[in-house]
């Protein structure tokens, strides 16, 4: 099990949390202008790499809020959790921090 620490209760153990997908996917600026192929990458292609990885989280026995966290691939370990509003932290010694790849049709 993991221990998640929500940024607005603290700690609390992963099966009070829902798992909400990739982190920093912004929606397209101009969904209409997107081709099917460039909507499809949006929709369905993710990052799926071997380290840290931003991934949003919501909790759902908690305060129900949305929040993001840095979690280890490999070792499944937690190493931040961080508001929406709060910019990815930086992993300070660590250079297999993984940053997203840009998405069809939109900014970061």
């Amino acid at each position: 099990m993991l221990l998640i620490s929500c940024p607005w209760c603290g700690p609390r153990d992963e099966t009070e949390y829902h798992y909400g997908g990739q982190a920093h996917v912004p929606y397209p600026g101009n969904p209409a202008d997107l081709t099917d192929e460039e909507w499809a990458a949006y929709v369905f292609y993710r990052d799926n790499p071997k380290g840290p990885f931003a991934e949003r989280w919501m909790h759902g026995t908690g305060c129900r809020r949305w929040f993001n966290v840095l979690r280890d691939t490999v070792s499944y370990e937690v190493l931040a959790a961080y508001r929406l509003d709060e910019p990815r932290p930086e992993l300070p010694g660590r250079a297999d921090a993984h940053q997203p790849a840009e998405p069809a049709g939109g900014d970061r």
